[in-house]
């Protein structure tokens, strides 16, 4: 088989297309969406009080992604098998090729950037139970004896915090008044009279 520039264009452009086609695919039916960044890394994982705090970093643009560069060589083979189509020479056509894949790697990257900024972190604030009614899940020792467990609802949901208290013992079930927060997910109480 000889190879021709049209060869390695058409190859190109089937490779970075049966990626897109296939990640695609998996991206509309529910697959994992598995993007390795060679420059962007992104790692979220799940905050104090398993409370699902998105700790990743952003980095900017992903250019040496999967899609990207997936990318690159769909559009790099299309531009170059169109130019060798038309009897363009060897260097505008190569021109042509780089010039069609480079928007579509920085457009690719520029597009994906944006969804990093549609994610939705609906973190928990603790702090926000500071004042508020809760009820004592497990019994909360006296004198700051040790701790206990308080379930509270804040940001309209209901959580479960450690709690302590420098009054008497509080057994379960006993409403409390979250007095202040001790670290991010402890709290300081004390007895509704």
């Amino acid at each position: 088989m000889s190879w021709t520039m049209q060869t390695v264009y058409l190859g190109c452009a089937a490779a970075g297309g049966t990626v897109l086609v296939v990640q695609t695919a998996m991206m509309l039916f529910g697959g994992a969406d598995h993007d390795a960044g060679a420059l962007h890394a992104d790692h979220p994982d799940i905050g104090h009080s398993e409370s699902g705090e998105h700790h990743g970093t952003d980095a900017g643009l992903s250019l040496l992604s999967v899609r990207s560069v997936a990318a690159f060589l769909t559009f790099f083979g299309l531009a170059g098998f169109g130019g060798t189509s038309s009897g363009w020479g060897t260097f505008p056509t190569i021109g042509a090729a780089l010039a069609a894949g480079a928007v579509m790697l920085l457009a690719v990257a520029w597009l994906f950037s944006f969804q990093g900024k549609l994610f939705s972190q609906g973190n928990l604030d603790p702090s926000n139970a500071v004042g508020c009614t809760a009820r004592v899940y497990l019994r909360i020792p006296g004198k700051n004896s040790g701790k206990g467990k308080i379930t509270v609802s804040i940001q309209g949901r209901t959580h479960e915090f450690s709690a302590s208290t420098a009054g008497a013992e509080i057994p379960t079930g006993r409403e409390v008044k979250v007095v202040r927060q001790i670290t991010p997910d402890t709290f300081d109480v004390e007895l509704l009279a």
